[in-house]
């Protein structure tokens, strides 16, 4: 058995979840993805990816954005081309967002927990490398769901490990990234 090991090139990231119940509003969730330098893996990111952008070089991209969750299977999808990010880029933090701010007049954000049927895939080609729902998240607004790091060899690795915050959508762009422990 040869020690070469293959790197994750191209990842899908496909989040879903169900339409709110008649009469009340819709759920929007989206996926947001923040690239840091590598020389700065923890700093400010270089740039964000979310609903309505693009990577500047077009490597990473939301293909589906729903604002309802109406449809079949996956609502939102992003695609990471993780074999072409330029160098001098090492890591990328992948989170989902609720951008509803909560019914007016009550205190707190939405959280997963009043969001039916979520559910999130992560895949390369055919190949799902990480499912799971947020139920362990229930009390959140907003979590990361995979961390890709470029290590010394140029290759990509993923950290699938889910990390909640109760935090608005501007926020969260800005201390998904943090470090953790």
């Amino acid at each position: 058995m040869s020690g070469v090991r293959k790197s994750l090139a191209k990842v899908e990231i496909a989040l879903r979840w169900d339409p709110s119940p008649a009469g009340t509003p819709a759920n929007d969730l989206d996926i947001v993805a923040a690239v840091y330098g590598a020389s700065d893996p923890y700093g400010e990111p270089v740039y964000l990816v979310h609903f309505g952008s693009r990577a500047p070089d077009g490597t990473i991209a939301l293909g589906r954005d729903s604002r309802t969750g109406q449809g079949f299977g996956f609502d939102e999808v992003m695609t990471l081309e993780l074999d072409r990010l330029a160098p001098e880029l090492g890591r990328v933090v992948v989170g989902v967002v609720i951008q509803d701010p909560g019914p007016a007049g009550e205190p707190g954000r939405k959280t997963f927990a009043a969001v039916a049927g979520t559910g999130l895939r992560i895949r390369e080609g055919w190949t799902d490398l990480a499912t799971t729902d947020f139920a362990e998240l229930a009390g959140a607004s907003a979590a990361t769901v995979a961390e890709f790091l470029r290590d010394a060899s140029g290759g990509w690795t993923l950290d699938a490990r889910m990390r909640g915050f109760e935090t608005d959508p501007q926020e969260f762009a800005r201390v998904m990234g943090a470090p953790h422990g």
